[in-house]
């Protein structure tokens, strides 16, 4: 995935995924969903464990390459949460299984807003590594940068918003609505802009200097995914009664009618755009 106008990365989805911002925000992703009641300790040690992994990867397939912002961040974050975690007394040990998931939301929040701030989005590093050098001062490649690293620090903001709303007003850290369904709706649309965007980014970008490519992407193949998701919160509904049986029936049968009117949308798009 490129965040450029130009796309120079090696082949094969393996390599597009590797060299994303999302595999360094894998463990931040992994903490939020797994973390709750008698969790804590297996949500820190895999998310600890992709953050080292990540590094060392990283390290291998780029020889002498520098280490990035959210790799550090990973590394730091969740090797003080293990240690914390380690030495906490039972009433701290209970705090951290109720609210780690919020302050693991809030604190890759601050560092997508701190990297901005910084005027170093930290997808940025990532980008830099797949287009040519001449396009890293465009101001289309770095606002690109600006928006997804945006997106996902609006993903986890809603995350902790979503969580903390379980925890401190429901008192249910296991709330399906606030504790999953919510959330990985925000990772998933933070997902999906992460990989629409550059290419809408890319198109604009190729057009506007008369050149040839390929259309930019429509909206509806980044809505998509999300109206999929609706099918599958509502089978989640009717499976564990997590609300009414119409409320599941609703879902189930929006998310079908909005994903059968998007793929509509998406096939007639490349035919307009001619």
């Amino acid at each position: 995935m490129s965040h450029g106008p130009t796309d120079t990365a090696p082949g094969g989805r393996l390599s597009h995924l590797l060299d994303s911002p999302v595999i360094g925000m894998s463990p931040w992703i992994a903490m939020s969903v797994l973390v709750g009641p008698g969790r804590f300790e297996l949500a820190v040690s895999i998310a600890l464990a992709l953050a080292v992994a990540i590094v060392i990867a990283g390290r291998i397939r780029r020889p002498g390459s520098s280490f990035k912002i959210l790799e550090i961040s990973d590394v730091v974050f969740f090797a003080a949460m293990a240690v914390i975690g380690i030495f906490a007394s039972p009433g701290t040990h209970r705090w951290l299984e109720n609210y780690s998931g919020e302050v693991a939301n809030i604190a890759l929040m601050a560092i997508a807003l701190g990297s901005m701030a910084c005027r170093v989005p930290f997808t940025l590093q990532y980008a830099r590594e797949q287009v040519p050098r001449e396009f890293w001062g465009e101001p289309r490649f770095l606002r690109t940068n600006y928006y997804i690293t945006g997106a996902w620090g609006a993903a986890f903001a809603v995350a902790a918003i979503a969580g903390a709303y379980g925890d401190l007003v429901l008192h249910h850290s296991n709330n399906l609505w606030t504790g999953w369904i919510i959330q990985i709706a925000a990772i998933i649309a933070a997902l999906q802009f992460t990989q629409w965007y550059p290419d809408v980014a890319r198109a604009r970008s190729l057009r506007e200097r008369g050149l040839s490519g390929p259309p930019e992407p429509p909206l509806s193949s980044l809505l998509i995914p999300l109206a999929g998701y609706l099918t599958a919160v509502g089978i989640v509904v009717l499976v564990s009664g997590a609300g009414p049986v119409w409320l599941g029936v609703a879902l189930i049968v929006l998310g079908i009618v909005l994903v059968k009117s998007l793929s509509g949308d998406k096939e007639a798009e490349p035919e307009v755009s001619r």
